[in-house]
C-alpha cells in the first residue's frame, strides 16, 4: 500500500515552508536549467530580484498553497531568458525551493507574464503553487 497523509498533515507541512523560509523571502528569476538540488551552488544569471510579501503564501488548504500578493520586480537586473527561479531566506544567499519557469501557459513550476526579459523591464510572477503528495 502506499502511504497516505490526511489533508491536514499535508496543509501543515506546506504552512511550515513559509515559517522555514520567514518574512521578506527573496526570488531569484535566472537563466538555464536548475541546479540538480537546492544544495548544489547557483547557476546561470540572475535576471530579475525581489523581494516577496511579508505574507507570501496563502494558507494551504486540500494540501495545496499558492502565491499570496503582488509578486513583481519594477525592473530587471539584466536581460535574458528566465528558466529557473530559486527562493532564499530575507539574506538572499540560504537557498530554499526551486523550480522552473516558463510564461504563462507553458507549465513551468512558476509562470510569469513574459520569461524574456530586457534590462528595466518589469517583471511579474502570474502562478506560483507549492502542493503536498500522498493524497
Amino acid at each position: 500500500m502506499t502511504l497516505q497523509l490526511s489533508a491536514a498533515v499535508r496543509n501543515a507541512i506546506l504552512d511550515s515552508i513559509e515559517t522555514t523560509v520567514g518574512t521578506a523571502a527573496v526570488l531569484k528569476l535566472r537563466t538555464g536549467a536548475p541546479p540538480a538540488d537546492v544544495a548544489t551552488a547557483d547557476s546561470g544569471t540572475v535576471v530579475a530580484t525581489m523581494t516577496l510579501p511579508s505574507d507570501w503564501m496563502s494558507a494551504a488548504a486540500s494540501g495545496s498553497k499558492a502565491l499570496l500578493g503582488t509578486w513583481q520586480d519594477t525592473s530587471a537586473d539584466n536581460a535574458g531568458t528566465v528558466g529557473h527561479f530559486r527562493i532564499y531566506q530575507s539574506d538572499g544567499t540560504t537557498k530554499h525551493i526551486q523550480g522552473t519557469v516558463t510564461a504563462t501557459g507553458g507549465g513551468g513550476d512558476m509562470t510569469l507574464d513574459n520569461n524574456v526579459l530586457a534590462v528595466g523591464q518589469a517583471v511579474s510572477i502570474t502562478s506560483f503553487t507549492l502542493a503536498a503528495g500522498n493524497a
